[in-house]
């Protein structure tokens, strides 16, 4: 069965086609969706989040000059709803008062990890900045190359790299502090 490509399904969304919009959110929700489960812990914010990315991608999608992939381009904007997500939280409660997960069939979506697992790993995450937190999102739940990411979040690859092993360093502390 032939698959079409991201760029004809954007091609015929900007021609009007719904059916070619709708085909290109039902490719990404499920990865967008996860991105900001794990991002913000909260399977309600996820669905927030989804919406606002893509309302956004909507709106811009006419922007969208192809010089690298469309999920990078998607995954730059879900970093940035993000960080608006944050900022907003803020000011409402401290980050470190963010509910817990309440997903548990996204949890068990990561075919390596038990239950227990998956949560002990997501709550290791919800404990890093979220610089660090984007990093190791974008590397091991994403699949982007270092490059990628550093486009993605303005920054430089050397960078990206220092915020990831700083990260796995947190998280690995985090997780043998659990389990001791």
């Amino acid at each position: 069965m032939f698959s079409t490509t991201d760029a004809s399904l954007i091609s015929k969304a900007l021609d009007g086609n719904n059916k070619a919009w709708l085909k290109l959110i039902k490719r990404y929700e499920k990865n967008v969706y996860h991105y900001g489960l794990r991002m913000t812990g909260s399977a309600d914010d996820a669905m927030d989040l989804m919406q606002e990315v893509f309302i956004s991608v909507f709106r811009n999608l006419s922007g969208f000059r192809g010089d690298g992939s469309f999920k990078s381009w998607l995954f730059r904007i879900a970093h940035f709803r993000c960080v608006e997500f944050y900022r907003r939280k803020r000011s409402h409660q401290s980050l470190d008062e963010g509910e817990e997960i309440v997903d548990h069939a996204a949890c068990a979506s990561q075919p390596v990890f038990d239950q227990a697992q998956s949560r002990d790993l997501i709550a290791a995450m919800q404990a890093l900045p979220l610089e660090q937190k984007a990093v190791v999102e974008l590397k091991f739940f994403g699949q982007f190359t270092f490059e990628e990411i550093a486009d993605q979040l303005g920054v430089s690859v050397n960078t990206i790299k220092s915020r990831l092993y700083s990260a796995l360093g947190k998280m690995k502390t985090h997780l043998e502090d659990i389990h001791d």
